[in-house]
């Protein structure tokens, strides 16, 4: 495990970097701001449709991989909505708690440090990760708290969660990037230079921009966020191994890769979403913080463990 935690420790140290310069305020919250609009709309965008220009959508697609992937987080995700019911919770709260446990920060973490860590060839397996969380895990948040306060789902939040997934960049340029690699074209020297040198700034810019954006986020009921965290550092990682390896006959690699993938702190998005609809906001902060510095050493021992 050394030498793996070795090779994150630089990972991790720029999104100190970014926590250090957040909370001294060099770095301030406007800043902050604009730079992951860079990483998200600019720099990750560019590195996503780069890889899967240079890739056909029959090379990445495995339906047994996204039922493995699938399978194994709605039953962590079931599993985390019912101890919130259990504690009394409404179900706009339970569904953010739940989102707390299975989605973890493939964008902004997984992309750039698993395709450095574990080579160019685990970008497939974490674009496929990336497109269940965010087509049906992120849009099935949104129908769950608009369903608890409206007491229904109306066609206009199908509508708006349609909007919403077209405007996403990393669904896009993932998307533009396998229609351009199913057309046979080129890409031309300067076009590929230019997004070679666009996407190289998506890993620094990504990781100081978390570090970054961890510096605001306030502390509340450190008891639920040590379970949000456990939940999705421990849980979803230990049930993706199970339905990867055992239960369905995934590609060793690739299920490698998914388990990596899984063992990703909370993503900043549910903090977006949460803060957005005005749902725990605090508390999913928190798991975010909690479960980014406990990822140091967890993601470092299941990459060991796959390696």
């Amino acid at each position: 495990m050394l030498p793996v935690l070795l090779k994150t420790l630089p990972f991790f140290g720029i999104i100190a970097a970014g926590f250090l310069a957040g909370r001294t305020r060099f770095f301030t919250d406007e800043a902050t701001s604009y730079l992951t609009k860079f990483v998200f709309y600019f720099a990750l965008s560019a590195m996503l449709f780069r890889f899967s220009a240079n890739l056909s959508l029959a090379e990445v697609l495995s339906w047994t991989f996204i039922w493995a992937y699938l399978s194994a987080t709605v039953c962590v995700y079931l599993l985390a909505t019912a101890v919130a019911r259990i504690r009394g919770l409404p179900w706009d709260a339970s569904a953010v708690e739940a989102q707390c446990a299975v989605i973890g920060n493939a964008g902004f973490l997984g992309v750039p440090m698993l395709s450095l860590l574990m080579g160019p060839e685990a970008i497939g397996p974490v674009m496929m990760v990336l497109a269940v969380d965010l087509l049906v895990f992120s849009s099935l948040i949104v129908m769950v708290i608009t369903g608890t306060r409206d007491g229904r789902i109306a066609p206009g939040v199908l509508l708006s969660v349609g909007r919403g997934l077209t405007r996403n960049p990393m669904i896009v340029s993932i998307a533009a990037g396998f229609i351009w690699s199913a057309l046979e074209l080129p890409i031309p020297v300067p076009m590929n230079e230019f997004l070679e040198l666009l996407g190289a700034a998506a890993t620094p810019c990504a990781l100081f921009a978390i570090g970054a954006s961890l510096a605001s986020k306030s502390a509340e009921r450190l008891s639920v966020a040590a379970w949000l965290s456990f939940a999705k550092l421990v849980l979803h990682p230990a049930a993706v191994a199970v339905s990867a390896l055992l239960v369905f006959p995934v590609e060793a690699f690739a299920a490698d890769v998914m388990i990596a993938c899984a063992a990703l702190p909370v993503a900043g998005n549910v903090y977006i979403l949460a803060r957005h609809y005005n749902v725990v906001p605090h508390r999913v902060s928190t798991s975010i913080l909690v479960s980014t510095a406990a990822s140091v050493i967890t993601v470092s021992a299941v990459i060991a463990w796959v390696s």
